[in-house]
C-alpha cells in the first residue's frame, strides 16, 4: 500500500539558478546535492517545516529517462513558462508576498481574495509558476 508522496520533480532550465532561487529567495533547505558517476546532478530541496518531502530540481536532458525529442519539448515548455508546478501554503499571504517580492520574486498576481482563501501567483524564472495560498 502506498503511504505518501516523498518526492516530486520540478523541471528547471538551470539547476544552479534553481538552487539559488529555491534556497535564497524561498528559503528552502537543500536535502541532497550529489553528482553521480555519469555527471548527473541529483538536487533536492524542501520547505523547512516539511522535512519528509523533497522537490527534485531536474534539468530535462537526453539520457535514460528522456529521448532527445522529449527533453527538447520539455525545455521548450520551460521557455514558455508553461508548467504550473503546484501550490505552496502560507499562514499570511500578504506578508509572504511582500517578503518574496522584496527578494526579487516575480509575481503575476498579487494576493487576491478567493472562495478558498487568499492566493497570489508567482514564477521561479526557470519555467514554472506557482500558487501561494492562505486557507480561510
Amino acid at each position: 500500500m502506498i503511504k505518501k508522496l516523498s518526492h516530486t520533480t520540478f523541471f528547471v532550465k538551470d539547476q544552479q539558478a534553481a538552487y539559488d532561487f529555491y534556497t535564497k529567495k524561498l528559503g528552502f533547505e537543500v536535502r541532497t546535492d550529489a553528482t553521480m558517476d555519469n555527471g548527473f546532478r541529483w538536487l533536492t530541496v524542501g520547505p523547512k517545516g516539511q522535512p519528509d518531502f523533497e522537490i527534485v530540481l531536474m534539468e530535462p536532458k537526453e539520457g535514460p529517462v528522456f529521448d532527445k525529442a522529449t527533453a527538447e519539448k520539455i525545455r521548450e515548455l520551460l521557455d514558455k513558462g508553461a508548467f504550473g508546478a503546484g501550490v505552496f501554503e502560507t499562514d499570511d499571504c500578504h506578508k509572504t508576498y511582500e517578503e518574496l517580492k522584496n527578494k526579487g520574486v516575480e509575481f503575476t498576481s498579487p494576493p487576491t481574495e478567493r472562495f478558498y482563501g487568499i492566493e497570489a501567483l508567482f514564477k521561479d524564472g526557470l519555467g514554472n509558476w506557482f500558487s501561494m495560498s492562505q486557507h480561510k
